[in-house]
């Protein structure tokens, strides 16, 4: 069921016994676990159908948690949760000994961030008390689908599988977080987010690397094929949406279109979604309208690459895995 702000303290009681409590975060809705709870944990991957060795993001209610999560917490961690916390980062560190191996996937490393959103604080500040209690929380949806930005979607995904579902309205970011590895030296960016690499190289005194090296830790979204609507989707370039659109028409197909330029043609087997040339814009709407198109009973989605840019560089990367995982 959805939940107003007053339900707060009935989600933490659920949390405590056990349940899943779905929560609004700025970047996407989380589906929220008692971290320090195996039973509780293992219902997260139950209720997505996720891979096991697939780690999980654990969310604070302030970076005074830390300690009580990972250990040789670096100077540079530290600078970056006082500039960004709450917000749209996850810093990957070493695993304290208690953290439990169905959090990190088994391996010694934990994703730790604290989200900027007044519901997701609040509930997060009342669970976990003094004590330092933490929430894992993915996204609240089936493993390797479009990511849910509103409650409806959570409701839609998850049912009766999720206890609560705490309503923020929609998500201020809409696609997940930035994660940078802190665990083994250099700064590395392990899945980009809408804070950018300028913004984290102007904290760090240099800007941090980009993608896994062949040790790196496993992270969420990492995997080639993710965040896929239902629908196929193919990512093409901007110069050829037009030839694509044209050709998937002929071929009978009826056919969603989200691009920045105005419609080809006005052909009734053919939904046009105009996207905006704006990055920020762009990213909250995503996810919607993945689910959108979704909705329409199409043959394909067609999307028109954004522009290689760093202002694009999370938008792309969450088009290219939609597309290998809608195939």
């Amino acid at each position: 069921m959805t939940a107003p702000v007053a339900d707060i303290p009935r989600a933490v009681a659920l949390l405590r016994a056990g349940e899943l409590v779905a929560f609004p975060t700025e970047t996407v809705y989380g589906l929220g676990a008692d971290a320090g709870n195996p039973g509780a944990i293992a219902r997260i991957f139950a209720a997505k159908g996720r891979p096991a060795d697939h780690p999980l993001i654990v969310h604070l209610p302030d970076a005074s948690h830390l300690e009580r999560w990972a250990v040789d917490i670096p100077e540079a961690a530290r600078k970056l949760a006082a500039a960004f916390w709450p917000g749209p980062l996850t810093l990957i560190l070493k695993r304290h000994a208690s953290v439990q191996d169905a959090i990190t996937g088994g391996q010694d490393t934990v994703g730790l961030r604290v989200p900027n959103h007044p519901l997701a604080l609040q509930l997060l500040r009342e669970f976990g008390g003094a004590n330092g209690g933490g929430l894992a929380a993915p996204s609240a949806n089936r493993f390797g689908h479009v990511s849910p930005t509103t409650a409806a979607h959570v409701r839609e995904e998850l049912g009766d599988a999720v206890a609560m579902i705490l309503d923020g309205g929609p998500c201020a970011v809409g696609i997940e977080s930035t994660i940078l590895d802190l665990s083994s030296g250099e700064p590395r960016i392990l899945r980009p987010g809408m804070l950018d690499a300028d913004a984290i190289g102007a904290v760090l005194g240099r800007p941090p690397a980009f993608g896994g090296e062949q040790n790196a830790p496993r992270v969420s979204g990492s995997l080639e094929a993710h965040y896929a609507p239902r629908t196929p989707l193919r990512l093409v370039a901007a110069a050829d949406l037009a030839t694509a659109a044209r050709q998937a028409l002929e071929a009978g197909q009826r056919i969603a279109v989200l691009a920045s330029e105005p419609p080809v043609s006005g052909d009734s087997n053919m939904i046009w979604s105009a996207a905006g040339t704006d990055a920020t814009r762009f990213a909250h709407d995503l996810y919607a309208r993945l689910r959108e198109f979704d909705a329409l009973d199409c043959d394909l989605i067609l999307v028109a690459a954004p522009p290689d840019a760093e202002a694009w560089r999370a938008v792309a990367d969450r088009l290219r895995r939609a597309a290998a995982g809608s195939k």
